[in-house]
């Protein structure tokens, strides 16, 4: 398959962190995004429902061109990944899963923090690497109701996002914890914020890296490598909802390339 687009989707804006580290990794591959920033946050939603929006973002994407999709939202991974799997048996699917995995490796004391969505967190997919990888591990989690529509909203440095932080990661600091899971692709750009009220005695782990590496080996499977082009691509962006939430986000993370947003009605 020659120069494979690779079709990425999230809630939100929260997947353009997944974005940057695959473009790193592979900067002559096209990428298309889609936002549904005007159906999220997914967290609270009923499994069905994010069901039902990933399917739609699926066919959008594949009807764009993508060979490869990219489920940049760990919450619609935990309750669609392995339906559209099904659905779809000649797409290969690369989703996000909390890193509890590792982060039961790298504690040094046995007690470790999840940030995740409510959704994530009741879901199957979780429950399974916490028996499979952290039974021994004491898990402090954490739903963060309400931290998505305040990252997506884009003041970072609010009160509002300071003080939720606070609320949400020092009963975690106050038992110990010494590894940090964040498992839900919008809470990487708040880094820098967690990081000041963690101190350096916290090691925060964000998996996608990890799901970026994956994407590079499956796209090397599927491209053409003899006859593939190399010429700077022309990445799309497309939002369900306001485009300004993904401009701000892309401005931010510096994102070197040339941008088409559209808004994109789904159905």
């Amino acid at each position: 398959m020659q120069n494979t687009k690779i079709g990425i989707f999230d809630s939100g804006v929260g997947g353009l962190t997944v974005v940057d580290q695959i473009r790193r990794l592979l900067p002559a591959a096209e990428l298309l995004y889609v936002a549904d920033n005007a159906r999220a946050p997914y967290g609270p939603r009923s499994a069905e429902e994010v069901l039902n929006f990933s399917r739609q973002i699926t066919n959008f994407l594949l009807a764009q061109g993508a060979g490869l999709i990219v489920i940049a939202c760990n919450t619609a991974t935990s309750v669609a990944i392995d339906t559209l799997r099904l659905e779809y048996p000649d797409i290969s699917f690369v989703g996000m899963e909390p890193a509890v995995k590792p982060a039961a490796t790298h504690t040094r004391n046995g007690r470790i923090g999840v940030m995740a969505t409510e959704l994530t967190l009741s879901g199957s997919r979780y429950q399974q690497l916490v028996t499979e990888y952290a039974y021994s591990t004491e898990i402090l989690a954490d739903p963060c109701v309400g931290l998505v529509p305040l990252i997506e909203a884009g003041d970072w440095e609010s009160g509002a996002v300071k003080s939720k932080l606070r609320a949400i990661l020092d009963p975690m600091l106050a038992a110990g914890i010494d590894a940090l899971v964040l498992g839900c692709t919008h809470y990487p750009l708040l880094r820098e914020q967690i990081k000041a009220i963690c101190g350096d005695g916290v090691e925060i782990i964000d998996p996608a890296p990890a799901t970026a590496r994956q994407v590079g080996r499956l796209y090397i499977s599927l491209t053409d490598t003899e006859n593939k082009t190399y010429c700077t691509p022309l990445h799309r962006f497309h939002s369900t909802g306001k485009s300004l939430p993904l401009e701000r986000v892309l401005f931010r993370l510096r994102l070197p390339y040339r941008l088409s947003l559209a808004s994109s009605n789904l159905g």
